[in-house]
């Protein structure tokens, strides 16, 4: 018999199954293959009771399929948190969590370590038979996390420690600040915790493009923040959906850029091996480890912000082709469509318009990844009449594209030169 549980010990293992199952797709028990079927179904289930009201079945030929339905305008709180709030504790955990609240029940009250175990020892735990005594080593360690996590305080008094816990914060009137903070900020779990502790009214916004993926990608965002805050190497494994296993690799992370069309999040850092800046998914990164700082830290970080003066999204080439790309393009715009000119003007990044007479307008950018720009200039095709591309490949793949696009509609028009 299965032994199921809500609860879970690793988040990383169920990161890596709801990044299977939901981001990139819900798949049949017979389609996945990375685990055993009695692990696809407690996985699976483990999910469903987080995300039970969200999820749908259907019937295949090929079998049962699963899937996760999120309407944006009746939700008001990314319900992939839930995840992040079903850890697993032990017994001991938990029972020493309360007893040292309890003891230090407010901050005036100030104990030193072996008060604090006589106390655990002559009043919490003297009636059981057994009683599971933590030892010194485990309280103390218990009491360091806590205090580098900020819920007590430590003060040196002569030759003892006095430990007392640290003030609350009164956020009763901030409902709708944690909400809109939750729901959009990287590492927004935060504020969801804290609307949880203070029952809040919270159901202040909707919103039309509410991109809730990332919460699973929270504790992986706040390693690389907490590293680019004391200037850090990392090392971290990278997966790569082309190789079977991730790739170990130590990077020094400069900068975090979230894209407001899909919501997708990348690192852009550099490489000590290779002498190269490179972007990374947060989503196919794990395991961060903080290692040594680097003197280098502030200089990279220089160097990093002058190429995004070209860069038109991520992309920053490969080592040895950080060369610029050329785009150009003409388009037309008929009389009373100055929305089209604002357009160019408002989404050019780092391009420039310039305008050639009464109804054409030329824009022009040197990028190093012009492909990232294909998808915007699709949507200038009915106006295009001329493009140049400096990289000859990428222009006659775009045009092969809109050919292959006008035979499946039948049109036989030639594409304008």
């Amino acid at each position: 018999m299965s032994s199921y549980s809500e609860l879970i010990k690793n988040f990383e293992r169920i990161r890596a199954y709801m990044r299977e199952f939901y981001v990139y797709g819900f798949k049949s028990r017979e389609d996945y293959s990375a685990k055993s079927a009695r692990s696809y179904d407690d996985e699976r289930r483990r999910m469903e009771s987080w995300l039970g009201e969200h999820m749908g079945f259907s019937r295949t030929p090929e079998g049962k399929n699963v899937f996760i339905s999120i309407d944006s305008r009746t939700i008001r709180h990314n319900p992939l948190y839930n995840a992040w709030k079903a850890k697993s504790f032990t017994d001991g955990d938990i029972t020493l969590h309360f007893i040292l609240f309890d003891i230090l029940h407010e901050p005036s009250v100030k104990c030193t370590l072996a008060q604090i175990l006589e106390r655990i020892d002559g009043e919490y735990l003297s009636g059981f038979d057994d009683p599971m005594m933590p030892d010194e080593s485990t309280v103390r360690k218990k009491l360091k996390e806590y205090t580098e996590a900020g819920l007590i305080l430590a003060e040196k008094v002569g030759r003892n420690v006095l430990y007392s816990r640290a003030e609350d914060t009164d956020v009763h009137d901030l409902g709708e600040v944690l909400h809109y903070y939750s729901e959009v900020a990287p590492c927004g779990v935060i504020g969801s915790f804290i609307l949880d502790k203070e029952e809040a009214d919270t159901d202040a916004f909707t919103f039309k493009h509410h991109y809730i993926t990332d919460a699973i990608d929270s504790g992986v965002l706040a390693s690389v923040f907490a590293a680019m805050r004391e200037k850090r190497i990392i090392s971290v494994s990278n997966l790569n959906r082309r190789r079977d296993t991730p790739r170990r690799t130590r990077i020094v992370p400069l900068r975090v850029l979230i894209s407001v069309q899909s919501g997708r999040q990348h690192l852009l850092a550099y490489v000590p091996e290779f002498n190269h800046f490179v972007s990374y998914r947060i989503d196919y990164l794990s395991d961060v480890k903080a290692e040594e700082t680097t003197p280098r830290f502030d200089e990279l970080r220089d160097a990093l912000c002058e190429m995004q003066s070209k860069m038109w999204g991520v992309g920053i080439g490969r080592k040895g082709t950080e060369v610029l790309e050329h785009v150009e393009f003409t388009v037309r715009v008929e009389d009373g469509e100055d929305h089209i000119v604002r357009r160019l003007e408002r989404e050019k990044r780092v391009g420039k318009v310039e305008k050639i007479d009464e109804h054409t307008y030329r824009f022009a950018a040197d990028v190093y990844d012009a492909s990232e720009m294909i998808p915007w200039i699709r949507s200038f095709i009915c106006r295009i009449e001329k493009m140049n591309f400096s990289n000859r490949t990428l222009e006659n793949h775009f045009k092969a594209d809109l050919y292959a696009m006008y035979r499946m509609y039948g049109v036989t028009e030639e594409v304008g030169e």
